[in-house]
């Protein structure tokens, strides 16, 4: 079984300019990236990152949910502005069973005080891929940062490599 990571972001370009290099170094990894979109008009970018995408909308209005993911990553403002990813995420939090993630510089005040700051480096490959994602969204001359920073809660997966690949900062 693979482990999945489930991302939750309204456009590919804001998941390719916050966690592009994470996802490509996952999907390396042998884990199994979705990316949930608000807008999906233009995914092109993540299939170059090796993630599967999928709608919200359709998503979040399916009964079953077969499988579930072992981390989830979300855009901030989606978890402000849609209610049904903000119970989601707030119950991942509460229950402890699911690796949380969000990024950005403002994080909703209900999330500040439960998340601490994290980092992915990336490895050269993904700087490579997702230098050619940024081109493909649109996001061309983008700088590409030797790591990608975070805020999550408990970090609870280990894998072969022996631990997460999200670092505590300090």
């Amino acid at each position: 079984m693979r482990y999945r990571l489930a991302v939750v972001a309204p456009t590919a370009a804001d998941v390719v300019r916050y966690a592009g290099g994470w996802l490509c170094d996952r999907t390396m990894a042998g884990w199994e990236v979705t990316v949930v979109l608000a807008d999906t008009s233009d995914a092109r970018s993540l299939e170059i990152l090796g993630a599967t995408v999928l709608d919200l909308e359709t998503s979040l209005q399916s009964a079953v949910h077969d499988t579930w993911p072992h981390a989830v990553a979300v855009a901030p403002e989606l978890f402000d502005a849609d209610p049904r990813v903000r119970r989601g995420v707030l119950d991942c939090l509460d229950n402890g069973l699911i690796e949380v993630a969000v990024w950005g510089e403002e994080l909703p005040a209900e999330l500040d005080v439960r998340l601490g700051t994290v980092h992915h480096t990336l490895s050269v490959a993904a700087r490579a891929f997702k230098g050619c994602a940024l081109a493909a969204a649109g996001l061309r001359g983008a700088d590409i940062e030797n790591s990608e920073v975070f805020r999550s809660g408990e970090l609870l997966l280990t894998g072969a490599w022996g631990g997460t690949d999200l670092v505590p900062v300090g």
